[in-house]
């Protein structure tokens, strides 16, 4: 039985030298929440919500959870995490409703989720992957090199084979010209072994997106992320799916059981991508892994916070890798992130390309919130 007695809510905010390019826009500071929950006997977990964007996405959040989420879910009582994400999804739901704002309060919820499953797993005296099913300590995970901006790519990803990775994610969809050159470069300078994916980040229209995918399925990818906008008619997305030589992947803006059984069931998506912060936490992305997996699809989380959110994905990748066939990679910030470390300690470096996690229980990580005070926002303590 888990009772709701404590949450402490933390905002870290570090400004960043380079900002991060995207089709919709730029990310000059590295925004994180996190989120202590603490039971009836004095246990805690970690969780961490989704806060890259916009800029003031994290502060929203933090007053969400402090008016609202959290007064609802304080003093409640749980057999289990899952019930807890169900209970307060339902609890949620005219609020959504009424501020149109279901992907912040989704998110509030994911990382509630994540803390009570790290909570549950911690009481227990087992590692997240063994909460989560698996059985034996899983073997390191392929980590691919992320958020890679279209300036300098190709250098860009020469640092970092040097730095481990054997995986690279480039942002296009600027200029299609530009963004040839740049995959063209890159390509040309594969080693044996290496994987090369593109993220447009809906960044195109659909004409656009026409001869994007066409063009770039010459060259040696694997797979071409959110080409067009999510919400785009479904007939879009089929035709893409035809007319590229190259996977489709998708899923860190899709919320929801349904929208994701759609998206499985269509076909038109290869790699099936749900962010664990964003949408569902544990309790949500974990049918969804096991499903796109029984569907033949690649299930290949999204991430792009702090250490603790990446510990998370990693658990739930390893959860599913042995369901057979449909091996998955894990999503790693490349580029700098002052919190990625602080937040997630001890930090396993990258070997031969891959992110190794322990036997320790829960996640297996604490925030130094000493290391990261300098980056503190606000401090928020909420009691039942």
């Amino acid at each position: 039985m888990i009772e709701i007695a404590r949450v402490d809510i933390y905002h870290f905010r570090a400004p960043i030298k380079e900002p991060i390019l995207t089709s919709f826009g730029a990310i000059v500071a590295r925004n994180n929440v996190l989120l202590r929950v603490e039971d009836q006997d004095g246990a805690h977990g970690w969780g961490e919500i989704w806060a890259s964007f916009p800029p003031c996405g994290a502060e929203n959040k933090v007053r969400l959870l402090e008016s609202i989420v959290l007064p609802t879910a304080l003093g409640r009582r749980y057999q289990n995490p899952a019930e807890a994400w169900s209970d307060l999804t339902r609890s949620m739901r005219r609020h959504t409703l009424q501020s149109a704002e279901p992907g912040p309060f989704a998110a509030c919820l994911a990382g509630i989720d994540v803390a009570l499953w790290d909570l549950a797993a911690r009481k227990a005296g087992v590692p997240l992957w063994r909460a989560l099913g698996r059985e034996s300590l899983p073997d390191p995970l392929p980590a691919y090199a992320s958020n890679l901006n279209p300036g300098g790519a190709p250098e860009m990803v020469v640092r970092c084979r040097a730095r481990g990775y054997r995986a690279f994610k480039v942002k296009v969809a600027f200029d299609l010209a530009s963004d040839l050159q740049n995959i063209c470069a890159i390509a040309e300078g594969l080693g044996e072994g290496e994987q090369l994916m593109l993220d447009a980040n809906q960044g195109w229209d659909m004409d656009d997106a026409r001869g994007a995918v066409a063009a770039f399925g010459e060259l040696p990818l694997s797979w071409i992320e959110e080409p067009i906008c999510v919400d785009d008619p479904i007939e879009y997305w089929a035709e893409l799916a035809r007319l590229s030589a190259v996977p489709l992947a998708g899923g860190e803006n899709i919320l929801g059981p349904e929208a994701f059984d759609d998206a499985i069931d269509r076909g038109h998506l290869g790699i099936i991508q749900p962010d664990i912060g964003k949408w569902g936490g544990f309790s949500g992305c974990l049918p969804v892994a096991r499903r796109a997996i029984a569907a033949g699809l690649r299930y290949c989380p999204h991430w792009l916070n702090s250490g603790l959110g990446l510990h998370a994905s990693a658990h739930l990748l390893s959860a599913v890798s042995d369901a057979g066939g449909c091996a998955g990679i894990l999503e790693h910030d490349a580029l700098e992130n002052p919190l990625q470390a602080p937040l997630a300690e001890p930090f396993p470096a990258l070997v031969d390309g891959c992110f190794q996690l322990s036997d320790r229980p829960g996640l297996g990580v604490e925030p130094n919130l000493e290391a990261a005070a300098q980056w503190l926002q606000c401090h928020i303590e909420t009691t039942a």
